[in-house]
């Protein structure tokens, strides 16, 4: 028999199948297993993705597999995944696969967690003569093991005693599986299913066993209590289920509420796990020891079989949306996953996407509504403030007269309130004010981002650090400018308004060791009164009752980025996090503040008015021909050798112009540039950029993979994004 092996070597040229042949006492069926294989002048590592009987080379001269590593194959639907996402998104095979394992999993044996036991050997009774009259700890440990019935070297027992009552054979070692727990500290609720509303017993009866569904619910209208009663449903049926949420930072509240109802059923799965709790838990998930997969992203690629039904909540994030290799949206590997398990995929978002709301529109997405809260209670009032107002009133801080107002009531009624600002640092430049000097990244064409409890300018691009700015270090002025304020500044800010209230803050800055996430929510949901600032970690999915007031800092952040997407994201930001307001039996309010206060996102989020934004946007968008009008892609290319970055882009770019002969109706428009940032990490970045109607754009795509691919060299990276999530 030939086993058709993909091998892990990085190389474009070698992503292809290689035929070995499978040694002849193997007797199983060894798709899907990883494998050792003679590659060259070494042994490498590779997939088997699939076996047949005959191959087109001379079988005298095939190589027999080395090894065949563990007991557990990779599915056989993730061994067609793999060939579709290489399809859907021109990657390299071997990318693909590596996305459904551990990387744990790579290499000789297993990777579990053993602990050693001793226990009283079943013949231990003939021995206990042996001890001697004098040996009182290791007769202690005896006894110890009647009552207990085991103990570690860490149980506080003498190692020597344990080590001479085995020498005895009294005691014996035991060896077993710890498995490694991730968040095992999590706090679990009430574990009772609620009794829904009639808006959520309504949603839950139109949803299939298959087919793709919408529920389009206000914040705070119980879409979660739906997502588990559809889990319920799908286990109790015998299936399993996937569980997406957008953000690390929201999964310790949601598997709170997944393992008070589900117990040891929910695996947990995210990046922030370390590799041993991650393989742990996908090896508990591929051999049915648990039957819910939670998590974020990369959760979708989890090993479970006969899946019931496919959840993504807050669909609209763009956090769903790989960016970095290998780049994928995770909606189109739901679809995938849910169509070859014949199961229902459900969207959830109280914003949801316009090209989701469209494929709605066009019968593609079944909608479900719950327009009202689950306590029946307002959603919070939005009061817009104009912020140049307050500047000519002579009022310079980031807080306006009546946020501090709405802040002194919220305290002093012992609540709670979050302040949001999608900024992390102290400000985001620090520039001369004679000459105009601008700090900028000597590996980065970025400015650069002063942290004061650090007293340093940071990249946020590549991580690279730098002292802060006393003097000018072009014209030597100390006349020093700062730019917009980030969530460092406005603590400060807060905490000389509020010293006696205690004040969290969660961003990228406050949460980089493990558990951080879950440490400051805790901490803030036990602190009354508090205030919690941060970045859009704070915007989506937590559920804190004592949370009256919301203060939305600076709403223009994200309003005026060059991107088409830019209207419908601070909208969606803006309603996520006024929604963490007023969630219980206590009204909440929210404070907007803007330099802008006439522009229609601002208008439409007040009233919470989706179907009137989405109208609006939808009618723009076809007038312009975006998306979901038309479909962008973007050629990226990046080297550290800018000439050759050029070439490699005017390369490919004539051959996209030879497509577009072709299809000269197809194109809206196309051009090559030098990318906004035009250089990350030391290397120069360049770009050709295009805009492609929907009628052909599968057959253009294509073309402009293989054009990608042309111009593709060792020097240069070069690769596709469909509809990227940013142009910079």
């Amino acid at each position: 028999m030939i086993a058709e092996v993909i091998v892990e070597v990085l190389n474009s040229e070698v992503d292809k199948v290689f035929d070995y042949l499978i040694p002849k006492d193997e007797k199983r069926d060894i798709t899907g297993f990883r494998v050792l294989v003679p590659f060259g002048r070494r042994n490498v590592e590779g997939f088997v993705v699939g076996i047949k009987d005959r191959t087109e080379f001379d079988q005298s001269k095939l190589k027999e597999i080395s090894q065949i590593f563990g007991e557990q194959a990779i599915l056989p639907e993730m061994i067609e995944l793999a060939s579709f996402m290489q399809r859907k998104y021109n990657l390299k095979m071997v990318d693909c696969l590596r996305l459904f394992i551990p990387a744990q999993m790579r290499g000789e044996g297993d990777r579990y967690k053993r602990t050693t036991e001793y226990v009283l050997a079943e013949d231990y009774l003939t021995k206990l003569e042996k001890i001697g009259k004098n040996a009182k700890k290791q007769l202690e440990i005896v006894n110890f093991l009647k009552e207990k019935g085991a103990i570690s070297l860490k149980s506080g027992f003498s190692a020597s005693s344990i080590k001479r009552l085995k020498e005895l054979g009294i005691i014996e070692e035991k060896r077993e599986i710890a498995l490694r727990k991730p968040m095992e500290d999590v706090e679990l609720l009430q574990s009772n299913s609620r009794k829904l509303t009639s808006e959520q017993a309504l949603a839950l009866k139109k949803i299939g066993e298959s087919g793709t569904f919408l529920i389009h619910g206000v914040t705070g209208s119980g879409k979660t209590e739906v997502y588990m009663q559809i889990i319920s449903r799908e286990i109790k049926r015998g299936k399993s289920a996937i569980m997406l949420v957008p953000e690390i930072s929201l999964t310790p509240q949601a598997l709170s509420q997944f393992k008070s109802r589900f117990g040891e059923t929910v695996a947990i799965l995210h990046s922030g796990l370390s590799l041993g709790e991650r393989y742990d838990e996908w090896n508990r998930l591929l051999c049915g020891q648990a039957k819910i997969a939670l998590g974020a992203r990369s959760a979708i690629f989890a090993p479970l079989k006969n899946i019931g039904a496919i959840i993504i909540d807050e669909e609209h994030d763009g956090s769903y949306i790989s960016e970095s290799n290998p780049r994928y949206n995770t909606f189109d590997i739901a679809k995938f996953r849910a169509s070859y398990n014949n199961c229902s995929l459900i969207l959830g978002s109280a914003t949801p996407s316009v090209e989701t709301y469209y494929k709605v529109e066009t019968g593609e997405i079944n909608l479900i509504e719950l327009p009202t809260r689950v306590n029946k209670r307002p959603l919070p009032k939005i009061e817009i403030v104009d912020m140049l107002g307050e500047i000519r009133a002579g009022n310079t801080t980031v807080f306006s007269r009546r946020l501090i107002s709405k802040l002194e009531e919220c305290f002093n009624n012992k609540k709670q309130a979050i302040l949001f600002l999608n900024r992390r640092g102290y400000t985001s430049f620090m520039m001369c004010r004679e000459c105009g000097y601008v700090a900028k990244c000597g590996d980065c064409d970025v400015s650069l981002v002063y942290h004061k409890s650090e007293e340093k300018l940071v990249c946020h691009y590549c991580g690279k650090k730098y002292k802060a700015l006393t003097a000018c270090p072009e014209c030597g002025s100390t006349h020093i400018r700062q730019g917009a304020v980030g969530t460092e500044n406005v603590v400060m800010q807060f905490q000389k308004l509020f010293p006696n209230v205690p004040v969290f803050r969660m961003d990228n800055d406050t949460t980089r060791t493990k558990g951080a996430h879950q440490k400051i929510l805790s901490s803030f949901g036990k602190a009354k009164p508090a205030v919690l600032v941060g970045t859009q970690m704070v915007a989506k999915g937590h559920d804190f009752e004592d949370v009256t007031l919301v203060g939305i800092i600076d709403a223009d952040q994200g309003l005026y980025q060059s991107h088409y997407k830019s209207p419908e994201r601070t909208f969606a930001l803006i309603t996520q996090v006024a929604g963490r307001a007023g969630r219980s039996q206590f009204e909440g309010s929210v404070v907007l503040q803007t330099y802008s206060p006439k522009k229609y996102v601002y208008s439409f989020a007040a009233n919470y008015d989706y179907k009137g934004f989405y109208k609006r946007e939808i009618n723009l968008r076809k007038a312009t021909k975006f998306p979901p009008f038309s479909t962008i892609l973007r050629v990226m290319f990046s080297g550290e050798n800018e000439e050759l970055v050029k070439t490699q882009t005017k390369q490919c770019y004539d051959q996209i112009l030879e497509i577009r002969k072709d299809y000269p109706q197809d194109f809206i428009y196309l051009d090559a540039m030098k990318s906004p940032i035009s250089r990350i990490k030391q290397k120069f970045r360049y770009q050709i950029l295009m805009r492609i109607k929907q009628e052909n754009v599968e057959n253009i795509t294509q073309m402009v993979y293989n054009a990608c691919d042309n111009a593709r060299r060792r020097e240069v990276l070069c690769f596709v994004e469909i509809n990227p999530q940013s142009i910079s």
